[in-house]
């Protein structure tokens, strides 16, 4: 693909940035793909200033794009910053109003909410940010839809993530978003990272030591993914994991965040988009290798799952021809 036709992720970096949620962008979008063989994004950081003085001052970034970067970007990434109290430069608020109003995609990794707010284009829109920060974003900013207990939030345009971690999880949703499951995979594969968790898992989970400590989930979770176009139920997965239908409930919740049928229903629609974009065309079969059972139930949790029918997300990712 030549680089002047990809898409353009543009990286807002401000005084105190935080270089772990810079590190994502750059993991998940900056980086060549060799394990795909090509690059998704043409990718860039920008400031306001020559020097910006990372959080804590770690070290001082130079050498980046100057704010003008964000005129031209597809895709805008406003990173965390610690300060959430600290107004943001007029000229970043104004670059930010200036890309969103033009119809870039709009995306805040943790407290870059907090500048996404401030710059008022969040304003009526769902959104959320690190639990810590819950109380005094809704105090400053009341107009805006927050959810704070989930992972991420995608409201179309304008995403936004919670934790640090979490910026990996949206980042790899953007991904499977702009370049369908395949690739996400492949690159949270090269991340060692979960290919997929939900937005709506919680973003702290309670621990509690138990009397006896629960093995992991992941030889069930391993079995049922090699199950998938069995008629597998939570009962099954119970069994296979030697608890109670109730135990395995909770340990799902304990663990990753969600219900054994979610995540379930999860896995069965990330196969129908796999087997959608390596070219099964024929809707009754991919639902039935997908463990779906009908061409109906798989066009209602796809455009349940992904926001797309499986025409639209052929079209959208399947294989080129011509």
């Amino acid at each position: 693909m030549p680089q002047e036709s990809l898409h353009r992720v543009v990286v807002l970096v401000d005084e105190n940035s935080n270089p772990f949620e810079l590190g994502c962008a750059t993991e998940v979008f900056g980086l060549r793909r060799p394990e795909i063989g090509r690059v998704l994004y043409d990718f860039r950081l920008c400031a306001a200033a020559p020097r910006t003085r990372m959080r804590d001052g770690f070290f001082t970034l130079t050498g980046v794009a100057p704010l003008t970067a964000l005129d031209e970007a597809d895709t805008v990434i406003v990173p965390n910053r610690p300060d959430v109290e600290t107004p943001r430069r007029p000229a970043v608020l104004a670059a930010i109003r200036r890309a969103h109003a033009r119809g870039a995609r709009m995306i805040g990794f943790c407290s870059g909410a907090f500048t996404l707010a401030e710059a008022g284009v969040l304003d009526g829109r769902r959104a959320t940010a690190h639990w810590q920060w819950a109380d005094a974003f809704r105090s400053r900013f009341p107009r805006v839809r927050l959810e704070p207990d989930v992972l991420f939030v995608d409201d179309g345009d304008i995403l936004t993530s919670a934790g640090s971690a979490a910026a990996l999880d949206l980042g790899l949703h953007v991904v499977r978003r702009d370049h369908g499951a395949e690739v996400a995979n492949a690159v949270s594969r090269r991340l060692v990272f979960a290919a997929h968790r939900d937005g709506g898992q919680r973003q702290f989970v309670d621990r509690p030591v138990p009397d006896i400590p629960d093995e992991s989930l992941a030889p069930v979770l391993a079995w049922a993914q090699e199950r998938l176009d069995h008629p597998l139920t939570v009962a099954d997965l119970a069994a296979q994991a030697a608890v109670s239908p109730a135990t395995l409930h909770r340990r799902f919740r304990t663990e990753l965040g969600t219900t054994p049928l979610s995540w379930l229903t999860g896995e069965r629609v990330t196969l129908a988009c796999r087997l959608i974009e390596r070219g099964e065309a024929r809707l009754d079969v991919v639902a039935r290798r997908a463990g779906l059972g009908t061409a109906t139930n798989l066009r209602a949790l796809m455009r349940r799952e992904t926001g797309l029918t499986p025409t639209d997300y052929r079209r959208r990712f399947g294989p080129r021809t011509g």
